[in-house]
């Protein structure tokens, strides 16, 4: 039989082991509670701790298939008229060029890889897509030089900002992962925080009018 003591020590070592047991879940938790926050945000809803880097206009950004450069902001007013309410748009322009050295297929730059970032908490605002040639979601070939685009994003009417930031996103080339079922071609996919841009945007008064 056990001696009382070992019986005592027995108890102790047990409440010490349950108690590092509880510290160790405790900060696991705190963990992965981090990693979800940085995650949500897609890594630069807010300048504290962010973990793309930032960059000042004009600025060239290589992500994923593009490599984009970045040159000014608009903010476009469109004054209240007798049949519309006011209406205020975020323009941002660069140069966009297809880089894709994987499959040298043409693409266009979609509405979800880029971003504006209001800061203070507030959710991302998505783009409309590349605006190249007049023409939204223009096809980039690989191999061309860089085309000249612009792209919007929908803001309050009374927005005002003295600078902008806009998040851009980059996929990766990446396959699927073969254990579940899926297919292991690689493919581009996971669009993920490359890089923030800052712009000092100018004021646009759009009346409708020409000239």
């Amino acid at each position: 039989m056990e001696s009382l003591d070992e019986v005592i020590d027995a108890m102790i070592a047990d409440r010490v082991i349950h108690r590092h047991r509880r510290i160790w879940l405790l900060l696991i938790a705190l963990i992965v509670a981090a990693a979800l926050v940085v995650l949500a945000t897609g890594g630069w809803k807010e300048k504290k701790g962010r973990v793309v880097p930032t960059m000042e206009a004009p600025a060239t950004v290589t992500a994923g298939r593009f490599e984009f450069n970045f040159t000014k902001a608009e903010i476009v007013r469109k004054p209240k008229t007798e049949y519309s309410a006011a209406e205020t748009t975020l323009k941002v322009y660069f140069t966009a060029k297809n880089i894709d050295t994987e499959e040298h297929t043409s693409a266009s730059v979609t509405n979800d890889l880029l971003v504006f970032v209001p800061g203070g908490g507030a959710d991302l605002v998505d783009s409309n897509g590349g605006d190249c040639h007049d023409g939204l979601n223009w096809q980039l070939v690989y191999g061309l030089p860089p085309e000249e685009c612009s792209t919007e994003f929908k803001v309050e009417p009374d927005f005002a900002a003295d600078v902008v930031e806009v998040g851009v996103l980059g996929e990766q080339f990446k396959a699927d992962n073969g254990s579940l079922g899926l297919s292991e071609k690689p493919y581009w996919q996971s669009e993920t925080a490359t890089a923030v841009v800052r712009l000092k945007p100018t004021v646009v008064v759009d009346d409708g009018k020409d000239g």
